[in-house]
Protein backbone atom coordinates (compact mmCIF):
# COMPACT_ATOMS: atom_id res chain seq x y z
CA UNK A 1 0.00 0.00 0.00
CA UNK A 2 0.74 3.56 -0.43
CA UNK A 3 1.62 5.66 2.52
CA UNK A 4 3.05 8.99 3.91
CA UNK A 5 6.64 10.06 5.24
CA UNK A 6 8.44 13.00 4.66
CA UNK A 7 11.94 13.53 3.24
CA UNK A 8 14.75 16.36 4.39
CA UNK A 9 16.46 17.72 1.25
CA UNK A 10 20.71 17.57 1.25
CA UNK A 11 20.75 21.11 1.34
CA UNK A 12 17.93 21.74 4.06
CA UNK A 13 14.28 22.08 3.51
CA UNK A 14 11.49 18.99 3.69
CA UNK A 15 8.90 17.54 1.47
CA UNK A 16 6.26 14.90 1.49
CA UNK A 17 6.83 11.97 -0.06
CA UNK A 18 4.78 8.24 -0.62
CA UNK A 19 6.34 5.55 0.16
CA UNK A 20 5.29 1.75 -0.58
CA UNK A 21 4.69 -0.47 2.17
CA UNK A 22 4.29 -4.71 2.12
CA UNK A 23 2.47 -6.60 4.22
CA UNK A 24 4.80 -7.73 7.10
CA UNK A 25 7.33 -10.38 7.55
CA UNK A 26 6.59 -13.40 9.46
CA UNK A 27 8.87 -11.64 11.84
CA UNK A 28 7.75 -8.23 11.97
CA UNK A 29 4.86 -6.52 12.77
CA UNK A 30 3.28 -3.14 10.90
CA UNK A 31 2.66 -0.14 13.08
CA UNK A 32 0.39 3.03 12.64
CA UNK A 33 1.75 6.06 13.65
CA UNK A 34 0.13 7.73 16.43
CA UNK A 35 2.58 10.75 16.64
CA UNK A 36 6.20 12.24 16.37
CA UNK A 37 8.28 14.59 18.42
CA UNK A 38 10.17 16.89 16.47
CA UNK A 39 13.99 16.85 17.45
CA UNK A 40 16.55 19.28 17.49
CA UNK A 41 18.48 17.12 15.21
CA UNK A 42 15.10 17.29 13.04
CA UNK A 43 15.47 21.24 12.82
CA UNK A 44 19.21 21.69 12.40
CA UNK A 45 18.72 18.79 9.37
CA UNK A 46 16.11 21.37 7.91
CA UNK A 47 17.51 24.38 8.32
CA UNK A 48 21.52 23.48 7.41
CA UNK A 49 21.39 19.89 5.40
CA UNK A 50 23.31 16.94 6.11
CA UNK A 51 25.65 14.54 4.95
CA UNK A 52 24.28 11.01 5.14
CA UNK A 53 20.77 9.74 5.19
CA UNK A 54 18.51 10.74 7.18
CA UNK A 55 15.46 8.63 9.28
CA UNK A 56 12.51 10.67 9.02
CA UNK A 57 11.50 11.49 12.70
CA UNK A 58 12.33 8.90 15.72
CA UNK A 59 9.99 9.95 18.76
CA UNK A 60 7.20 8.08 17.09
CA UNK A 61 4.49 6.86 19.05
CA UNK A 62 2.04 3.99 16.96
CA UNK A 63 -0.34 1.55 17.65
CA UNK A 64 0.37 -2.48 16.26
CA UNK A 65 -1.67 -2.83 13.10
CA UNK A 66 -0.85 -6.14 11.68
CA UNK A 67 1.03 -9.07 13.44
CA UNK A 68 3.79 -11.60 11.54
CA UNK A 69 3.23 -15.20 11.84
CA UNK A 70 5.95 -15.29 14.47
CA UNK A 71 5.43 -12.63 16.33
CA UNK A 72 2.03 -14.09 17.78
CA UNK A 73 1.83 -15.05 21.25
CA UNK A 74 4.84 -12.25 22.04
CA UNK A 75 2.85 -9.10 23.56
CA UNK A 76 2.29 -6.97 20.85
CA UNK A 77 -1.34 -7.95 19.30
CA UNK A 78 -3.28 -5.76 17.06
CA UNK A 79 -4.37 -2.43 18.84
CA UNK A 80 -1.02 -2.34 21.29
CA UNK A 81 0.16 1.14 21.65
CA UNK A 82 4.26 0.74 21.14
CA UNK A 83 7.48 3.21 21.03
CA UNK A 84 10.69 2.76 20.13
CA UNK A 85 13.38 2.86 17.50
CA UNK A 86 12.25 3.01 14.07
CA UNK A 87 9.22 4.68 14.65
CA UNK A 88 8.56 8.14 13.36
CA UNK A 89 6.99 10.49 10.72
CA UNK A 90 6.29 7.51 8.34
CA UNK A 91 2.22 6.83 8.80
CA UNK A 92 2.39 2.85 8.38
CA UNK A 93 6.16 0.67 8.69
CA UNK A 94 6.86 -2.70 8.99
CA UNK A 95 9.38 -3.25 11.82
CA UNK A 96 10.61 -6.06 14.45
CA UNK A 97 9.28 -6.66 17.55
CA UNK A 98 13.27 -6.29 19.35
CA UNK A 99 12.62 -2.46 18.46
CA UNK A 100 9.70 -1.87 20.58
CA UNK A 101 8.57 -1.28 23.89
CA UNK A 102 5.04 -1.64 24.55
CA UNK A 103 3.06 1.33 26.29
CA UNK A 104 1.17 1.21 29.52
CA UNK A 105 -2.96 2.30 29.17
CA UNK A 106 -2.93 5.12 30.87
CA UNK A 107 -4.84 8.62 30.61
CA UNK A 108 -1.78 10.49 29.06
CA UNK A 109 -2.07 11.87 25.07
CA UNK A 110 -0.27 10.43 22.50
CA UNK A 111 1.97 13.64 22.12
CA UNK A 112 2.60 13.44 25.72
CA UNK A 113 4.01 9.76 25.25
CA UNK A 114 7.29 11.12 23.33
CA UNK A 115 9.99 8.51 25.26
CA UNK A 116 12.64 8.96 23.02
CA UNK A 117 13.82 12.29 24.06
CA UNK A 118 13.00 11.26 27.83
CA UNK A 119 15.36 8.24 27.21
CA UNK A 120 17.93 10.32 26.44
CA UNK A 121 17.69 12.30 29.95
CA UNK A 122 17.90 8.67 31.57
CA UNK A 123 21.03 8.07 30.18
CA UNK A 124 22.03 11.57 31.02
CA UNK A 125 21.21 11.46 34.78
CA UNK A 126 22.82 8.35 34.97
CA UNK A 127 26.11 9.61 33.92
CA UNK A 128 25.83 12.39 36.30
CA UNK A 129 27.03 9.63 39.30
CA UNK A 130 24.61 11.95 41.49
CA UNK A 131 24.92 11.68 45.44
CA UNK A 132 22.46 12.77 48.06
CA UNK A 133 23.23 16.60 48.58
CA UNK A 134 25.15 17.26 45.69
CA UNK A 135 25.21 20.74 43.91
CA UNK A 136 24.39 20.74 40.53
CA UNK A 137 24.55 23.20 37.77
CA UNK A 138 22.29 22.95 34.30
CA UNK A 139 23.35 25.54 31.54
CA UNK A 140 20.73 25.67 29.33
CA UNK A 141 17.47 24.81 29.55
CA UNK A 142 15.32 23.99 26.35
CA UNK A 143 13.10 21.55 25.90
CA UNK A 144 16.00 19.19 27.09
CA UNK A 145 17.15 21.00 29.34
CA UNK A 146 13.76 21.50 31.01
CA UNK A 147 13.57 17.50 31.37
CA UNK A 148 16.59 17.38 33.06
CA UNK A 149 16.02 20.07 35.24
CA UNK A 150 12.61 17.99 36.47
CA UNK A 151 15.31 15.07 36.85
CA UNK A 152 17.25 16.86 39.15
CA UNK A 153 15.05 18.31 40.82
CA UNK A 154 13.33 15.01 42.06
CA UNK A 155 17.22 13.45 42.95
CA UNK A 156 17.87 14.67 46.67
CA UNK A 157 20.14 17.38 46.08
CA UNK A 158 21.05 20.66 47.98
CA UNK A 159 21.36 23.17 44.96
CA UNK A 160 19.82 22.75 41.43
CA UNK A 161 21.21 26.10 39.55
CA UNK A 162 19.66 26.86 35.77
CA UNK A 163 21.16 29.40 33.63
CA UNK A 164 19.73 30.39 30.24
CA UNK A 165 19.06 33.41 28.28
CA UNK A 166 15.02 33.16 28.44
CA UNK A 167 13.07 34.36 31.44
CA UNK A 168 9.64 31.95 30.61
CA UNK A 169 12.12 28.70 30.10
CA UNK A 170 13.57 30.08 33.39
CA UNK A 171 10.44 30.15 35.42
CA UNK A 172 9.20 26.73 34.04
CA UNK A 173 12.46 25.15 35.36
CA UNK A 174 11.88 26.81 39.04
CA UNK A 175 8.32 25.09 38.68
CA UNK A 176 10.23 21.92 37.61
CA UNK A 177 12.83 21.97 41.01
CA UNK A 178 15.39 24.44 40.53
CA UNK A 179 16.28 25.81 43.73
CA UNK A 180 17.39 29.14 41.57
CA UNK A 181 17.69 30.83 38.27
CA UNK A 182 20.38 32.94 36.45
CA UNK A 183 19.21 35.15 33.16
CA UNK A 184 23.15 34.90 31.41
CA UNK A 185 21.84 37.58 29.19
CA UNK A 186 21.32 40.09 31.98
CA UNK A 187 24.74 40.03 33.29
CA UNK A 188 28.14 39.71 32.11
CA UNK A 189 29.77 36.30 32.03
CA UNK A 190 32.77 37.13 34.70
CA UNK A 191 30.53 38.44 37.06
CA UNK A 192 27.84 35.27 36.50
CA UNK A 193 31.20 33.12 37.19
CA UNK A 194 32.53 35.27 40.10
CA UNK A 195 28.96 34.94 41.38
CA UNK A 196 28.63 31.19 41.34
CA UNK A 197 31.72 29.98 41.42
CA UNK A 198 31.85 29.54 45.04
CA UNK A 199 28.54 27.13 44.72
CA UNK A 200 31.46 24.32 44.31
CA UNK A 201 28.99 22.21 41.53
CA UNK A 202 29.88 18.63 42.04
CA UNK A 203 28.47 18.55 38.29
CA UNK A 204 27.67 20.67 35.79
CA UNK A 205 25.53 19.88 32.79
CA UNK A 206 26.11 21.70 29.46
CA UNK A 207 22.60 20.99 27.79
CA UNK A 208 23.38 24.16 25.14
CA UNK A 209 25.59 22.42 22.33
CA UNK A 210 27.21 26.03 22.11
CA UNK A 211 30.58 27.03 22.29
CA UNK A 212 29.15 29.80 24.85
CA UNK A 213 27.85 27.56 26.81
CA UNK A 214 30.35 25.00 26.88
CA UNK A 215 32.98 27.69 28.56
CA UNK A 216 30.62 28.94 30.94
CA UNK A 217 29.63 25.41 32.26
CA UNK A 218 33.77 24.74 32.00
CA UNK A 219 34.29 27.60 34.81
CA UNK A 220 31.34 26.50 36.84
CA UNK A 221 32.43 23.07 37.83
CA UNK A 222 34.21 22.43 40.98
CA UNK A 223 38.20 21.41 40.94
CA UNK A 224 37.83 17.40 40.61
CA UNK A 225 34.45 18.14 39.88
CA UNK A 226 32.02 16.27 36.71
CA UNK A 227 31.25 18.54 33.36
CA UNK A 228 28.61 16.50 31.26
CA UNK A 229 28.30 17.43 28.14
CA UNK A 230 24.52 16.32 27.36
CA UNK A 231 24.12 18.98 24.32
CA UNK A 232 25.07 18.27 20.77
CA UNK A 233 27.72 20.40 19.76
CA UNK A 234 27.07 20.36 15.48
CA UNK A 235 31.00 20.81 14.05
CA UNK A 236 34.60 21.45 15.87
CA UNK A 237 33.99 22.89 19.23
CA UNK A 238 37.39 24.76 21.39
CA UNK A 239 37.45 23.98 24.95
CA UNK A 240 40.11 25.40 27.80
CA UNK A 241 42.54 22.71 28.26
CA UNK A 242 44.17 24.83 30.47
CA UNK A 243 41.36 24.92 33.02
CA UNK A 244 40.11 21.24 32.23
CA UNK A 245 43.43 20.01 33.09
CA UNK A 246 44.15 22.07 36.12
CA UNK A 247 41.32 21.54 37.70
CA UNK A 248 41.34 17.44 37.38
CA UNK A 249 37.28 17.93 35.54
CA UNK A 250 36.23 15.00 35.04
CA UNK A 251 34.29 15.49 31.47
CA UNK A 252 31.62 12.52 30.09
CA UNK A 253 29.64 12.71 26.84
CA UNK A 254 26.05 11.47 27.55
CA UNK A 255 24.87 11.55 24.12
CA UNK A 256 22.32 8.40 23.43
CA UNK A 257 24.62 6.06 22.34
CA UNK A 258 26.98 6.27 25.74
CA UNK A 259 23.89 4.52 27.54
CA UNK A 260 24.81 2.18 30.27
CA UNK A 261 21.43 0.49 30.10
CA UNK A 262 18.59 0.22 27.97
CA UNK A 263 17.00 3.70 29.00
CA UNK A 264 13.92 3.13 27.29
CA UNK A 265 11.97 1.13 30.16
CA UNK A 266 12.70 3.25 33.17
CA UNK A 267 11.81 6.52 30.93
CA UNK A 268 8.08 4.78 30.10
CA UNK A 269 8.05 4.29 34.30
CA UNK A 270 8.74 7.84 34.28
CA UNK A 271 6.07 9.19 32.34
CA UNK A 272 3.21 7.03 33.59
CA UNK A 273 4.28 8.17 37.06
CA UNK A 274 4.36 12.37 36.10
CA UNK A 275 7.82 12.21 37.68
CA UNK A 276 8.81 13.50 33.96
CA UNK A 277 6.08 15.39 32.51
CA UNK A 278 5.85 16.43 28.41
CA UNK A 279 2.32 18.29 29.29
CA UNK A 280 3.86 21.28 30.12
CA UNK A 281 6.91 21.35 27.31
CA UNK A 282 4.67 20.31 24.45
CA UNK A 283 3.87 23.63 22.66
CA UNK A 284 3.11 23.04 19.35
CA UNK A 285 1.09 20.23 17.97
CA UNK A 286 0.64 19.49 14.20
CA UNK A 287 -0.67 17.18 11.34
CA UNK A 288 1.75 15.90 9.06
CA UNK A 289 1.13 18.40 6.36
CA UNK A 290 1.66 21.16 8.70
CA UNK A 291 5.23 20.19 9.60
CA UNK A 292 7.42 22.34 7.22
CA UNK A 293 5.43 24.97 9.01
CA UNK A 294 6.60 23.84 12.69
CA UNK A 295 9.80 23.00 11.62
CA UNK A 296 9.91 27.10 10.55
CA UNK A 297 8.70 27.67 13.36
CA UNK A 298 10.95 25.85 15.26
CA UNK A 299 13.93 27.00 13.58
CA UNK A 300 13.07 30.55 14.52
CA UNK A 301 12.38 29.95 17.95
CA UNK A 302 9.16 32.04 17.30
CA UNK A 303 5.52 32.15 19.34
CA UNK A 304 7.13 30.31 22.21
CA UNK A 305 8.06 27.17 20.96
CA UNK A 306 9.46 24.45 23.41
CA UNK A 307 8.48 21.17 21.56
CA UNK A 308 6.58 19.84 18.63
CA UNK A 309 5.18 17.27 18.01
CA UNK A 310 3.10 15.46 14.80
CA UNK A 311 0.01 13.86 15.45
CA UNK A 312 -0.31 11.50 12.82
CA UNK A 313 -3.66 9.44 14.09
CA UNK A 314 -6.04 9.35 16.85
CA UNK A 315 -5.30 6.65 18.75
Amino acid sequence: MKTRSVRYGRGGGIELIEVDVADPGPDEVQVQALACGVCAWDVHVYAHGFEWDVMPGHEGVARVVKVGANVRGRGFEEGTRVTGHGLGFTEFANVKPEQLHRLPVNGHADEHWIVEPVSCVVTGLDHCNLRAGERVAVVGCGFMGLLMVQGLGRSMLDQVVVIDLDADRLALARQFGATETFNAGEMDADALVNDLKGRAFDTVVDTTGSQQGLHLASRLVRPGGRLNLFGWNHGTAEFPGDLWHMHGITVVNSAPNSQVRDPFPPAIRLIERNLLRLEPLVTHVVPLEGYADLLATAAGRRDGYIKGVVKLSEN
